[in-house]
């Protein structure tokens, strides 16, 4: 699988397959095309070259919208909608036509207190905003996590705190890191890549 993104080839001949229900990272310097492969696995981008498969299925023949409900992107920093914490949780999901998830449990699972429910959203530190983040994700009871350098704007405890909750979660995740110590924390097989191809 190749693609390109204006004009210079950022994934070059990726043949890789990713094991049902385990945590593979993405490792590699910044600009290697970690962020460009996590891209191509909901369809924010289509490869020019090769298929994606999810479970077996050429994702452009999934709706993306759906698909994307289904492996949730959780990107590097966070991007709130406006209102409060719990109406970002519900958007996801009612958007979906779904049950509005129990806000509290999300928040919970993602690591913070059911005060948090109420509190404006943008209002929050990073740390706060990249577990509303994850929360907001795990609403959408998604098949797999995305997650782009979920903790490279956070300070020691606020890392600490988000890796700890990752790894409760149990859920299939792609992580982008490049962060070796990260990857061997978390991730049960990593995959490195440099200048955009499997190193």
């Amino acid at each position: 699988m190749s693609a390109a993104r204006g004009g210079r080839r950022v994934l070059d001949g990726i043949d890789l397959s990713l094991a049902d229900g385990e945590v593979t990272a993405l490792l590699g310097p910044s600009g290697s095309g970690k962020s460009s492969l996590l891209r191509l696995l909901n369809r924010l981008a289509d490869p020019d070259e090769g298929t994606v498969r999810f479970h077996g299925e050429d994702v452009r023949g999934l709706d993306p919208l759906d698909l994307r409900r289904r492996a949730v992107l959780v990107p590097q920093l966070p991007a709130p909608l406006p209102g409060t914490v719990a109406e970002n949780l519900s958007f996801g999901p009612r958007l979906a036509g779904r049950d509005v998830p129990e806000v509290v449990r999300c928040l919970a699972r993602s690591g913070l207190g059911d005060e948090y429910a109420e509190r404006d959203a943008s209002r929050l530190s990073v740390g706060e905003g990249q577990r509303v983040m994850l929360a907001r994700a795990l609403a959408l009871e998604p098949e797999a996590l995305l997650l782009d350098e979920p903790t490279s704007a956070l300070d020691d405890d606020a890392r600490e705190g988000i890796e700890r909750t990752l790894g409760e979660i149990g859920l299939p995740m792609v992580l982008v890191t490049h962060d070796r110590a990260q990857a061997a924390r978390l991730a049960g097989r990593i995959v490195e890549i440099e200048k955009g191809r499997l190193a």
